[in-house]
């Protein structure tokens, strides 16, 4: 499984530790990811998505349907 968010693309980022000495070492940045099921009701089934915190928020706000339309135009989601 990639650490990708399937409804807002959302990934891995890198930046740094900095200690108190200001010493910089790389580290990574996870983004909130959720294993979630959803109903879609346009074809009567449940869907399970990989979805982050502010992708559920985006579902809650626009929609299911119009979450993943935006989804596949943009290229997060190839087919469900």
């Amino acid at each position: 499984m990639s650490r990708v968010c399937q409804v807002t693309g959302t990934k891995v980022m890198v930046g740094n530790n900095v200690s108190h000495s200001k010493r910089r070492t790389k580290r990574k940045f996870f983004p909130n990811l959720f294993k979630k099921k959803f109903y879609f009701p346009e074809e009567d089934r449940w869907i399970s998505l990989t979805v982050s915190a502010n992708g559920i928020r985006t579902i809650n706000k626009n929609g299911l349907n119009a979450a993943l339309k935006s989804a596949r135009e943009k290229g997060f989601i190839t087919t469900i």
